[in-house]
């Protein structure tokens, strides 16, 4: 069910110590609603309060308090998160409503600093960032998983097939078996008259048939018990020789298996020792944004009594990260609560540093993401192998088990093919006494009587299993249609898992370009005729191999005085249309991604370089993809805002 099935209906939120917001409570409708206000008015760190609720870790405490909570009501659900500072980071508790907010913190919360949003005017990988939520190795996984199943059960088929072809074989040898046993029953009745009349009346006669026909019968079924221990014997040495075969391969394929980790605690180390890291680049970048934030309002209002003594006072808001800051900034500015002054250019020059060091944290950020992709590949890789290892291990124990079982088996049939064997001398001796009697005639009858029953039983045994095999093989030739569907959705699932990126990327480009298309339609900047992003290949080296990958390449199209239209580069669009780039990137992805369907909120914020007619259209454009879109405005530009949207002047 969607979002918008689901009406959610109006969301409320307590905040304590987020920001610059010591408390407040406040109601967002469905819908567009705007947060109005001069700088350093708590619209920003309301846009924080949302996205802790939702579950991301990038908001920040209150500089004068060590805990701080959101409280969430939305769709009749309620979510609690607290904050709490934790040595130099801040330590996130509770249960947002995504449960994993990394999506939503790429194209849905698009403040400032948001990562999909600069990657425009930074030049960023633009194919990497849509493809990053999606799990390429699972793929990799799944269509593994696919092609070994569909590669199964055409092994199956094969099988059936020639199965198949022995059919007609098996069918014609069944009517010839039939033929013969009608012929043997018919011979043996006949034979079986003859031998009533010969021995009509003579007690004598009767009595030296039955023991004959005794010692006869007990010489047939031992005979024949012989024969089943022989193929019994054959039937285990060749399931023998199968388990040998088998288990050769399995030690094969464990000596190409690579060798087992001696101890991956290192390696457990190295992943914990980048995931905090990462947790402290995290806030520290958090830190900054907020350090900046407050410092460009201050500029903004025309405070030049800014910074302070940055050595005290932003070490009082920020802790040991300012100290880093300073350390980089390498600047010394007067303590502005004593009334000493700076120029505001050397003011300037260090927020720039600010923001240098932000961009070298962000920088720091996206390597230990990608050495710490790594180390979690290899871990994996290293399980998989370490798991494959030991089921081979398993199966040759098991393996060397059944062969040590089938070969006592063996031997215990040897011996009562011995048994037997001597058996049957003895009763062919006793037989032999027989036909050395008087009774050489009628013993000759009895003994052909015999050997026909023992050919009859013997013929109708091999009838069994020459009809069991045949409904063997119609059953699996019923069974292979079943294989055939299941094969054929098989090839279905592995197509698609092999184009799903393909296809990713493909909906990525064509929704950028659409809106992109869309929305300078609606702006209408002067000369400014088409941006739009092709996807192509590159050529890399990867390793000692030469690959290639995707990407995504911006191109810029305007036109002169003359209506000439010329390429342009992305450097030399201006801020106002850079930062609509940057959104309409970001939108792609949220629809991409499907965040319509999974996540309610859509944030906006630091619109200003963008004219407040601009920004009212963009607005207008937005709102018809999120179920809520909250904007942070300054009061001049929500003028031009649709009056029908909400407005809060107050948090």
């Amino acid at each position: 069910m969607s979002l918008r099935d689901q009406q959610p209906g109006v969301a409320s939120f307590t905040v304590e110590n987020i920001g610059g917001i010591t408390s407040t409570n406040v109601d967002v409708e469905p819908g567009v609603t705007v947060l109005v206000g001069e700088n350093a008015t708590n619209r920003t760190s309301f846009l924080q309060a949302i996205m802790a609720g939702m579950g991301s870790d990038q908001a920040s405490l209150k500089a004068d308090v060590d805990q701080g909570r959101v409280e969430m009501t939305l769709g009749g659900e309620d979510y609690e998160r607290t904050l709490e500072t934790a040595g130099e980071a801040v330590q996130y508790d509770g249960d947002g409503y995504l449960d994993d907010p990394t999506v939503a913190e790429l194209f849905a919360f698009l403040h400032e600093a948001n990562e999909a949003r600069l990657a425009v005017s930074r030049g960023a990988d633009l194919h990497e960032l849509i493809m990053r939520p999606i799990d390429v190795e699972e793929i990799k996984e799944e269509i593994e998983r696919l092609r070994e199943e569909k590669g199964s059960i055409n092994d199956k088929l094969a099988t059936i097939e020639s199965r198949k072809r022995d059919l007609p074989e098996l069918e014609e040898r069944r009517d010839t078996i039939e033929a013969e046993i009608e012929s043997k029953r018919e011979e043996l009745a006949e034979l079986e008259e003859t031998i009533d009349e010969s021995s009509n009346d003579i007690e004598e006669s009767q009595r030296v048939k039955a023991e004959f026909e005794d010692a006869l019968e007990e010489l047939r079924s031992v005979r024949s018990e012989l024969e089943t221990v022989r193929r019994d014997i054959e039937t285990q040495q060749e399931s023998i020789s199968s388990l040998r075969s088998e288990r050769s391969e399995r030690e094969t394929e464990l000596s190409e298996l690579p060798a087992p980790e001696s101890d991956d605690t290192v390696l457990a180390e190295k992943i914990e020792t980048l995931r905090n890291r990462r947790q402290s680049l995290n806030g520290e970048i958090s830190d900054l944004q907020s350090l900046i934030s407050y410092n460009q309002e201050r500029l903004e209002e025309g405070d030049y009594e800014l910074l302070g003594d940055v050595e005290d006072d932003t070490r009082a808001q920020n802790g040991n990260v300012t100290d880093q800051l300073l350390e980089d900034a390498d600047e010394e500015v007067v303590c502005w609560t004593c009334g000493s002054r700076v120029q505001r250019d050397q003011i300037e020059e260090t927020v720039t540093s600010l923001e240098d060091l932000r961009e070298q944290k962000v920088q720091t950020l996206n390597d230990v993401n990608d050495e710490l992709d790594e180390y979690e590949t290899r871990r994996r890789e290293i399980e998989r192998t370490r798991q494959r290892r030991d089921e081979i291990e398993r199966e040759l124990e098991e393996i060397e088990t059944e062969i040590e079982r089938r070969q006592e088996r063996i031997s215990t049939l040897k011996d009562s093919r011995e048994e037997l064997t001597e058996e049957i001398e003895r009763l062919e001796t006793t037989v032999d006494e027989f036909e050395d009697a008087d009774f050489e005639e009628i013993l000759t009858l009895h003994r052909e009587a015999n050997q026909l029953e023992f050919d009859i039983d013997r013929l109708e045994s091999t009838l069994e299993d020459v009809t069991d095999e045949i409904a063997e093989i119609e059953s699996m030739i019923e069974e292979g249609e079943e294989l055939r569907e299941r094969r054929e959705r098989l090839g279905e699932q592995l197509t698609d898992a092999r184009t799903r990126i393909e296809q990713i990327e493909k909906e990525a480009v064509e929704a950028f370009n659409d809106h992109m298309d869309a929305i300078l339609d609606i702006l209408e900047y002067e000369n400014l005729d088409r941006i739009w992003i092709d996807r192509t290949t590159e050529s890399v080296r990867q390793g000692r191999e030469t690959v290639d990958r995707t990407v995504f390449e911006l191109h810029v199209v305007r036109t002169t005085d003359n209506d000439v239209a010329y390429d342009d580069t992305i450097d030399h669009l201006s801020e106002s249309e850079r930062k609509v780039t940057g959104l309409v990137f970001a939108l792609a992805g949220y629809l991409v991604h499907d965040l319509h369907e999974d996540v309610p909120f859509m944030l906006l914020d630091s619109l200003e370089a963008i004219d407040a007619e601009r920004i009212a259209r963009l607005i207008d454009y937005f709102a018809e993809y999120a179920e809520y879109l909250v904007v942070a405005l300054l009061p001049e530009d929500a003028q031009a805002v649709d009056d029908d949207y909400r407005r809060l002047t107050s948090i």
